[in-house]
């Protein structure tokens, strides 16, 4: 029977994470929390935005309102990568080779291992940012499309269209698929060979979550009572197919998705505080967690355990273990 271990936080918890095998919490007043032989904290920020683990598992990234780019090593130490001077950091994400990338209003900047910063100016504020599975390429996620660029070279984006406000957005693993989410509560899809579009609609609210499994097969979300799982397996990503609904709770929403990083698995997280397992095979659920004081807004597993961390918009926070 899987086990839960509380952490009681006061605060919005924007990230929880493990590094390594430690779990942090990062929480939208600056501070970050993280268990490793008692509890510990740090504030590296006056007010936090963003947060996410790196590539090696090993380090975390954050930024702030107060403009900076900060590296958390699991140790608690955490590096200063770049200032920008109190503008607020909207977003980051890790790339190849300690690759950073981070966006400020219509900015886009990635910083390699050396410290050289580019900078790439969009028409519009840049709301999501991710790297490509393979070499440094960025996607930035802005009004009316998505923009391609190569970090190391000066050739002219590729743009992504589509009208409409979009936000967070992710390559599949693959590198096949771009997809972002959008203001008018739907993904929006590209196959990059052909730029072929692809539509995920019919969502009752704001998809705020998206998680690929762990062969690139499924595409988890949420914005709905249940988790809505689109299919990715053949050569035309979801195109004509549709989803699976996983986990369906009629009165509650979905707010956050996680699917596990080696086993067809996802972990759901709810409005009220509830957390789910379930296969995508045969849709078997495990229930992680009945409840608690607000919405799940973070989940993540641990590469090196059979562990979960969870965070809520209310600060209940914890760790649950799957193996007890």
């Amino acid at each position: 029977m899987p086990t839960l271990a509380p952490l009681d936080l006061d605060g919005h918890c924007v990230t929880a994470a493990f590094l390594g095998s430690i779990p942090f919490f990062a929480l939208a007043d600056g501070d970050i929390h993280w268990l490793d032989h008692g509890h510990k904290s740090a504030q590296p920020h006056d007010g936090l935005l963003c947060a996410s683990v790196e590539q090696s598992g090993k380090t975390l990234l954050s930024g702030g309102e107060d403009g900076k780019i900060i590296r958390t090593s699991a140790d608690g130490a955490s590096q200063t990568l770049a200032d920008n001077n109190g503008k607020w950091i909207t977003c980051v994400a890790s790339g190849p080779h300690q690759a950073v990338g981070y966006a400020t209003g219509r900015s886009a900047y990635v910083r390699d291992a050396n410290g050289k910063i580019a900078e790439f100016t969009e028409q519009r504020t840049v709301e999501g940012l991710a790297f490509a599975p393979k070499g440094m390429r960025i996607a930035a996620a802005r009004y009316n499309g998505v923009s391609l660029h190569w970090a190391a070279a000066s050739a002219p984006p590729v743009d992504l269209e589509w009208g409409g406000a979009h936000g967070l957005v992710t390559f599949s693993p693959d590198g096949m698929y771009v997809v972002s989410s959008m203001q008018e509560n739907a993904l929006h899809g590209w196959r990059l060979k052909d730029g072929k579009h692809m539509r995920m609609s019919g969502y009752p609210a704001k998809v705020k979550s998206v998680s690929w499994s762990a062969k690139g097969k499924w595409l988890a979300s949420s914005g709905a009572p249940a988790a809505i799982v689109w299919p990715f397996s053949g050569k035309d990503g979801p195109m004509g197919k549709a989803p699976l609904e996983l986990s369906t709770r009629g009165d509650t929403m979905v707010t956050c998705v996680a699917c596990h990083p080696t086993d067809d698995v996802v972990a759901i997280g709810y409005a009220d505080g509830m957390i789910l397992a379930c296969l995508i095979s045969d849709q078997k659920e495990a229930l992680l967690r009945r409840g608690g004081k607000g919405p799940i807004s973070s989940l993540n597993w641990s590469r090196v355990s059979a562990q979960l961390a969870f965070g809520s918009e209310s600060g209940d926070c914890g760790i649950i273990d799957l193996v007890g």
